[in-house]
């Protein structure tokens, strides 16, 4: 009667296994992506912060993407377009460019504790029902060894 209890448990065990393996890689897919902002956003301060000191007519080099760029001329840099999300962008002075970003930082580095503090419980859990798993394994391994010895 034990041997179906501890059956059943190491079926509730594999399920329970899938289904936390599904939740952290759906959580490390959402620490990747909250990065992979924040890197753009902390390229985005300073390059805020850099341009704070410069003058109308400095030549920039333009990032266009992969690793390309073009030559262009500081026209102003009282006022900036800021990404706001979903495709809209708005136009803001200097000073509060660089306070959107830095709240956005702010925001993002809260989430991201929050999901690596997530992520941590998972693992923990995922570690724990292992352990669990691999006891009763051995269980049920020991009562099927008993049970296949031949007596004497």
């Amino acid at each position: 009667m034990k041997v179906a209890t501890n059956e059943e448990v190491l079926r509730q065990l594999i399920v329970e296994l899938r289904l936390l393996e599904g939740t952290a890689n759906t959580l490390q897919s959402r620490l990747n992506f909250v990065n992979a902002i924040l890197t753009e956003l902390n390229y985005a301060k300073m390059t805020l912060e850099g341009l704070e000191k410069e003058k109308k007519d400095v030549p920039l080099f333009v990032p266009i993407g992969g690793g390309s760029y073009i030559r262009a001329k500081l026209e102003s840099a009282e006022n900036v377009i800021v990404g706001m999300g979903a495709g809209v962008s708005v136009e803001k002075s200097f000073s509060e460019a660089k306070e959107t970003v830095g709240n956005r930082i702010s925001q993002l580095e809260a989430s991201r504790r929050t999901l690596q503090q997530q992520f941590t419980q998972v693992a923990q859990k995922m570690e724990e029902d292992q352990a669990r798993f691999q006891e009763i394994s051995e269980k049920l391994r020991e009562v099927e060894r008993r049970r296949n010895v031949p007596k004497a």
